[in-house]
Formats: C-alpha cells, sequence, structure tokens
C-alpha cells in the first residue's frame, strides 16, 4: 500500500512516544519534525533518524498529507488551522482545543475544506479496550447500567519537566487526563446526553518538585478537582473524578456497570492491560485480550488508523467528531459547576468502529 507522508509539529515530551510507534506502522514515512524551538527538533531529528525542519517547510511538503500537532494545547487549534489552511489533513494531541468554541472552530474548517481531523487519545484502540467493548458488545453483562471513572494524583509538577501548562487555561485534570477516560466511555456506551458536576481549586499556586524547575512556584488557572455524572444515550450513568490534587486512593480507573455483571477495564491512558469480569453470583476473573495492540505502548495507532482510512476511504476512528464530542462533555464539567445546572449535550458522534483487524502489518482494518 502507498504509504502516507507525516509531519510532526511539536517536539516536546511527548513527541518519542509518537516517533516510537510509528516505527511499527509501515504506512507512515515520516517525512520530518518541527518545533519553534529549532534545538527541541534537532535533537529529535538525530535520535529517531529523520529530517528536523521549519514549521513553513514541513506545509509545504507536497508529500506530508497528515499534520501531526504534538504542541500544548493553547496551540493546537492554531496549529491544526494552518495545517487545514496548507491542505493537510491533521492529528492533535488531546484535547481537541482549549474549549468547544475553539474546537467547533477547527471542526467547521476541516468541514469547509473536505479535510480530515483527528486527536487523541487513541489508547481505546488498544488491546484491554477492544477486549472489554467487545465483552459488553456480546450482552455479557446485561444491559448497561453504569460505571465509575477516576483519575486522582497529587499533580503532574512532580514528574515534568515543565509542567506550567498543567495549570493554564487548556490544562487541569478534565482536559488533560479526561480525554483517556471519557473518549473510552464513548467507546464502551456511545455518546454522553448530560452532565452535571463540581469543579474546584483548593490551592492558588503549585510548587514544582521536578528538574530542572525545582522550587519555583507556578499559578494555578483552572479547577484542579472535578467530579459529576454524566448520563449517557443509551441510559448508563457514570460517576466520574478527575483530580491533581489526591495524595493517593484505591479506585480502579474504569468500572463497568451492567444487569449481569460488572467489569474492569484498563487504564485508558494505556493500550493494554488486565480486563477482569465478574459474572452477577461470581467471582471477578481475568479476560484474555481478543484484540492486538495490548502489548506495548501504540501511541500513534490513531494517525495509522487515519492514513489506511485516507488510502481505503472509509471513516478512521479517533475522529474530529469523536474528539469534539468528548471536549464538549468535559467544558460541560465546569459549566455545570459555575451554573448550577445540569448541561445537555449538544454534539452527536457515533461510537468507533471496533479495530477488528492488525494495522501493524499493512493490512486496512475494516
Amino acid at each position: 500500500m502507498e504509504t502516507v507522508g507525516i509531519g510532526i509539529i511539536g517536539c516536546g515530551n511527548i513527541s518519542g512516544a509518537y516517533l516510537k510507534a510509528m516505527a511499527a506502522f509501515p504506512i507512515l514515512d515520516i517525512r520530518g519534525v518541527a518545533d519553534l524551538d529549532r534545538s527541541l527538533a534537532e535533537a529529535k531529528a538525530a535520535e529517531f533518524d529523520v529530517a528536523a525542519k521549519s514549521v513553513d517547510a514541513l506545509l509545504a511538503d507536497p508529500k506530508v498529507e497528515i499534520i501531526v500537532n504534538l504542541t500544548v494545547p493553547k496551540a493546537h487549534v492554531t496549529v491544526g488551522l494552518q495545517a487545514l489552511d496548507a491542505g493537510k489533513h491533521t492529528y492533535s494531541e488531546k484535547p481537541l482545543g482549549i474549549n468547544f468554541a475553539e474546537g467547533k472552530k477547527l471542526a467547521e474548517a476541516a468541514r469547509s475544506k473536505n479535510l480530515r481531523i483527528g486527536a487523541a487519545p487513541d489508547t481505546f484502540l488498544g488491546g484491554g479496550h477492544q477486549t472489554a467493548r467487545a465483552l459488553i458488545d456480546k450482552g455479557v453483562i446485561g444491559q448497561s447500567v453504569g460505571g465509575t471513572a477516576v483519575f486522582m494524583c497529587p499533580g503532574h509538577e512532580r514528574w515534568h519537566p515543565n509542567p506550567a501548562f498543567y495549570y493554564e487555561v487548556g490544562g487541569g485534570p478534565m482536559l488533560d487526563m479526561g480525554p483517556y477516560y471519557i473518549t473510552d466511555l464513548v467507546n464502551l456506551f456511545g455518546p454522553v446526553a448530560k452532565v452535571a458536576g463540581f469543579a474546584v481549586a483548593p490551592r492558588s499556586e503549585r510548587v514544582i518538585t521536578s528538574e530542572p524547575r525545582n522550587g519555583e512556584r507556578i499559578p494555578v488557572q483552572v479547577p484542579t478537582h472535578v467530579a459529576g455524572i454524566m448520563a449517557f444515550a443509551n441510559g448508563a450513568v457514570v460517576q466520574i473524578s478527575m483530580s491533581f490534587d489526591v495524595a493517593g486512593h484505591k479506585h480502579v480507573p474504569i468500572e463497568i456497570y451492567g444487569t449481569e455483571g460488572t467489569l474492569i477495564v484498563p487504564d485508558p491512558n494505556n493500550f493494554g492491560g488486565e480486563v477482569q469480569l465478574l459474572k452477577k453470583g461470581g467471582n471477578f476473573e481475568p479476560q484474555e485480550a481478543t484484540a492486538p495492540y495490548a502489548d506495548g505502548n501504540y501511541r500513534s495507532l490513531g494517525v495509522a488508523d487515519l492514513a489506511h482510512a485516507i488510502r481505503s476511504n472509509r471513516p478512521h476512528r479517533a475522529d474530529g467528531s469523536l474528539a469534539l464530542h468528548v471536549l464538549e462533555v468535559m467544558e460541560a464539567f465546569h459549566t455545570a459547576s459555575e451554573n448550577g445546572s445540569v448541561v445537555t449535550i449538544t454534539t452527536k458522534t457515533e461510537r468507533p468502529a471496533p479495530l477488528s483487524d492488525s494495522l501493524i502489518d499493512g493490512r486496512l482494518g475494516k
């Protein structure tokens, strides 16, 4: 199959995971990497034996069909619009934008230009999450009832070398980690219909304890502890907690409840992990993975699926409508908290098609 040219803009902390994983997908032809900080681009280029180019050069390269946008959240839409204006499809790190209005602007621009947009996370395509999806689709847990989704930690300033953006507009635990959890829940249940919740910021500043900025104080501009409820269109009701203010907890990342059983779903920040099933009256038992991509970090699987979709003229799975829907849901928690209201979600999206075939060996995937 003809390869698809890839240009990567943004050579920060996450870019190494993308570049490493892309080697597993023969359809992806990395044409170059770029960053406003040329030294970052040159370092990544040397590490992964690719070309370091300017942003303008990547956008002008006629062999680049997809721009993979790995910039900080506040630049996602700006860079995405640049890519669309250059006639390129674009795939963004999460979230799609720092607010719903921005995300809609990007989606509308893509539609007007008949180009595709995609966005992380693509972890829901991993073998652990696809195995859980298959069990639900087979009716193993009966009628869907609800679930819990929990990410709580003390904050990313403990480990990230440049953590300030996590506490700026476009950051916070909901927009940073929420995409993994909510996207996976849409994969399992379908779209969200309504949201209620509370969002608070217990501290006005944080102290960095990672290097090289150890000891520096950074302001907090966004809620850092968010708790709420999502009512899904299929009738399921899920409780969610996202926090950068919790020292530790014992909750599993995702637990799914049905009338006939309960599923423990792996951490949605990973592609694999053990799925456990409890059938009514029984005990939790591990389930064998029935799908590929459960054995590593395939962070670029969504890009590969987009590339195959372009070549075979089919929908891609980590698509713009899914990312925009998730962005609206995440913003709705803040709106619900500010207004004391239940927020009705306006966007519509379909459950992504199951990933039934491997993309490693070049097969199309259905």
